[in-house]
């Protein structure tokens, strides 16, 4: 047995390395390519330009605090919002002193904000970060109670607001799994671009 142990020990090293050139290289550069032919667009990050400059991606989240935006869901991420190199949730629980606190402040700032009655229902993802803490979309009913604060800074109608918010609103999954969302980057550029005058 250990007479055999060198020439066993060459075939695990041979097979180690067939195995690392196939799972290591050969494959992620063949999904890697495929990936660039049938899926640019999301292969490449989903990244948004404007101008010719990226301004940022469908897939993360961005911290918009003007009433001129809408603003998106609460980030977890550390030491910036919406920093993608620290994706990760706040992992309190719902008991926590600090979740609650934090979330009753939320609550009152977005009350404040949009002038909204002390009775009035806020949508949970207004108040909750997502999971990752990157999530880049709203709620309909988030982006809805949203409508008179950005109207009325950026001196639009309402009506024409909430036609806006409507037509960026993407449906269920096969109509069914899901709610209606709005991606916060795309409405705020539409709005940018003058689509709600």
């Amino acid at each position: 047995m250990l007479k055999s142990l060198p020439k066993e020990a060459l075939i695990a090293l041979r097979l180690t390395l067939v195995f690392a050139v196939l799972t290591g290289l050969l494959y992620p550069f063949f999904v890697t390519g495929v990936s660039q032919i049938v899926f640019p667009y999301q292969a490449n990050g989903s990244l948004v330009k404007e101008n010719g400059h990226v301004i940022g991606s469908t897939l993360i989240g961005q911290e918009f605090t003007s009433n001129r935006y809408f603003w998106g869901r609460v980030s977890s991420t550390t030491p910036q919002p919406y920093n993608a190199a620290a994706s990760n949730g706040s992992n309190y629980a719902p008991s926590n002193a600090a979740l609650i606190k934090r979330v009753q402040q939320d609550v009152a700032k977005i009350r404040k904000a949009n002038h909204l009655g002390p009775n009035q229902p806020i949508p949970v993802d207004l108040v909750t970060s997502s999971f990752s803490g990157l999530d880049p979309d709203i709620s309909q009913a988030s982006a809805l109670i949203q409508v008179n604060r950005v109207a009325q800074a950026r001196g639009l109608d309402p009506s024409k607001v909430r036609a806006l918010v409507y037509q960026d609103t993407t449906g269920r999954t096969l109509f069914i799994f899901g709610d209606p969302y709005v991606n916060v980057l795309q409405l705020n550029q539409d709005l940018d671009a003058g689509k709600a005058r």
